[in-house]
């Protein structure tokens, strides 16, 4: 299993799943596909686009699951990103775990390679 991870606002998740889709946050709507990280790239996404916001959920994904919507494309000095090309089911999540601050102001990330 290939795991690649989603970041998002556990209000977003909770619409997803009543929803029974994730269409996307407003920045994955700008661009066109829903962002993925890999386990490395994941704290960095965390530091970059959501220092200091609480009440967020990692959402784990099995990337062979997601077939051929999921394009790796260059992104960050060329590092390639996953990026899904379609709506995400919420039954294609491995599993979802809360990403709360810690003390030092960084979100805790518990293990991704699970």
């Amino acid at each position: 299993m290939s795991l690649i991870f989603k970041i998002l606002p556990r209000t977003m998740w909770q619409d997803a799943v009543a929803a029974g889709k994730f269409t996307g946050a407003p920045v994955d709507l700008a661009d066109g596909y829903i962002h993925f990280s890999t386990a490395e790239q994941a704290e960095e996404t965390a530091a970059k686009h959501f220092v200091g916001q609480t009440d967020l959920v990692l959402v784990a994904c099995d990337a062979d699951v997601l077939g051929a919507a999921l394009k790796w494309e260059p992104s960050r000095g060329g590092v390639l990103f996953p990026h899904l090309y379609d709506t995400l089911s919420v039954q294609s999540a491995h599993w979802v775990k809360d990403l709360p601050l810690g003390d030092d102001g960084k979100h805790q990330f518990p293990d991704l390679t699970q």
